[in-house]
């Protein structure tokens, strides 16, 4: 291998804060390599794997759509919604012919949720009335009646009843419906397509070290994952933890590759991606 040095891109949530703690304190063996963390939202890692910076980042499923000529998809540190996802919320229940003609706070045009909800109301996003919102605003935006609805990712889905807002959809319930109990595909980390199969599954396998690490030794990796927690408590953070750090994430295996191979493929057929993706998965 080249390159003694991986950058290596997620989020600064608690949930990609436990799956890489080992790495991030020397925990596990790392064989001479050094993990370069870069910690940023997951629309600006999105935007970032489309210019191919980063070796290992996180990205949004839907965001693989235009990234998979340079980028192969690993198969540990995934986010599945398994039976929850994404949701719209609001001040009150609006039916899904209702938000045709509502104002949508969305948190990004690339993430998962924003194509989710393509699929689920059947329309293309250029027949939505949507505003793109940072994740951590969509319930102010809500709130102050700058949107209708707000589609909401990350801990937001354990906390919007605080706020006053009611459930109208859970797109993960709705997807698990519609596909044999599948999970809704999320997010994923991928890597690079310039390391060769090899360096790929070695890299590969010493991230899936780092999450079972982290799940040997939950307490710690939750204590570590507490300081990206927003404003969660021990509890709260634990919970949300274990929605998206789970046996899919060690390992999302051929059902995870179908529920990837159908959502995007789905997407492509309603012609909102613009083409039919070959998947490539580092086995």
């Amino acid at each position: 291998m080249n390159s003694k040095t991986i950058t290596l891109g997620h989020s600064p949530d608690p949930d990609d804060a436990f799956m890489f703690y080992a790495l991030a304190k020397d925990l596990i063996p790392s064989h001479g390599l050094e993990f370069q963390h870069i910690l940023q939202d997951i629309q600006t890692l999105n935007e970032r794997a489309t210019r191919g910076e980063l070796d290992v980042s996180a990205i949004s499923i839907h965001a693989y759509a235009y990234v998979s000529d340079q980028y192969a998809l690993l198969p540990s540190g995934a986010s599945m919604g398994d039976g929850y996802g994404p949701m719209l919320v609001a001040k009150k229940k609006w039916t899904l012919q209702d938000m045709l003609h509502c104002k949508i706070a969305v948190p990004g045009e690339m993430t998962s949720a924003f194509l989710a909800l393509q699929l689920r109301l059947g329309v293309p996003a250029s027949e939505l009335n949507y505003r793109v919102v940072p994740f951590d605003q969509i319930f102010q935006a809500v709130s102050s009646d700058q949107a209708d609805v707000g589609l909401i990712i990350h801990e937001g889905q354990l906390t919007f009843q605080d706020q006053g807002l009611v459930l109208c959809e859970d797109l993960g319930v709705w997807w698990g419906s519609e596909n044999e109990g599948l999970p809704l595909p999320l997010g994923g980390n991928v890597i690079h397509k310039r390391f060769t199969p090899d360096d790929r599954k070695f890299i590969s396998d010493l991230l899936t070290q780092s999450i079972q690490y982290s799940l040997d030794h939950r307490p710690e990796a939750v204590e570590h994952a507490l300081q990206y927690a927003r404003d969660m408590g021990r509890d709260l953070a634990d919970r949300f933890v274990g929605m998206y750090v789970n046996d899919w994430t060690l390992d999302y295996g051929e059902k995870g590759r179908e529920t990837i191979r159908r959502f995007l493929g789905r997407a492509f057929d309603m012609g909102l991606i613009p083409h039919r993706q070959e998947l490539e998965f580092v086995s």
